[in-house]
């Protein structure tokens, strides 16, 4: 499949990208992407929710009252979930969110995700760019330049560049990320994907295996 590759001004440099049809051409997998997308949201989850319990509750074991006579239910503590202040009955204990998916089915997730943007047109190519220093203003003229500028856009570099990402860092609806760090949900969270020349290689490389 050949795709434009255009520069950071928006512009056709005349020259053609090839993106390969086993990674932006296959027929999409929704559960797959159902299965990794799950797994991401559950890893978001820190687990650390916790109510205390009447064991856990401070306060006097004594008996609060007399057992007979009283006309109102028995009681033994004051620490008991019926009174308020008392413990928690089946309250929020720590847990660990984490979910184990085979790797194929993750990198079939990625690329059905990507083939997803291929086909509705959301997937832009641009040459290789680098700030002399970070300055959000650059990364903001790129965003113009390219039609991206009030949408949700994620840029996909072959490496790490921090003057980029630093660039990038204060804008909501903007994101870059190295081909190694793109997931299913990133893909699919972003209106457009503009994939940087260098990052292809890498990402066909790394979602054949």
């Amino acid at each position: 499949m050949k795709v434009a590759v255009l520069d950071i001004k928006g512009k056709d440099t005349g020259r053609k990208a090839d993106l390969s049809d086993a990674v932006f051409g296959i027929e999409p997998n929704e559960h797959a992407v159902y299965l990794d997308v799950k797994q991401y949201m559950a890893h978001q989850r820190q687990g650390t929710h916790k109510a205390k319990e009447r064991g856990e509750i401070a306060g006097s074991t004594r008996k609060i009252k007399k057992q007979k006579g009283t006309g109102t239910a028995r009681a033994g503590s004051i620490k008991s979930p019926v009174f308020r202040g008392g413990g928690r009955i089946f309250g929020p204990r720590p847990k660990d969110y984490t979910q184990k998916l085979n790797k194929n089915v993750k990198r079939l997730a990625r690329k059905s995700a990507l083939s997803m943007k291929t086909r509705d047109k959301a997937i832009l190519v641009v040459e290789d760019f680098d700030f002399e220093t970070p300055r959000t203003k650059d990364f903001i003229q790129v965003l113009k330049s390219l039609g991206l500028e009030n949408k949700k856009s994620l840029f996909v570099l072959g490496h790490s560049n921090n003057s980029v990402y630093l660039s990038s860092r204060n804008l909501k609806g903007s994101e870059v990320l190295t081909s190694s760090e793109l997931s299913t949900y990133k893909i699919l969270n972003a209106n457009n994907i503009v994939l940087l020349e260098g990052a292809l290689e890498g990402l066909e490389t790394n979602l054949n295996k």
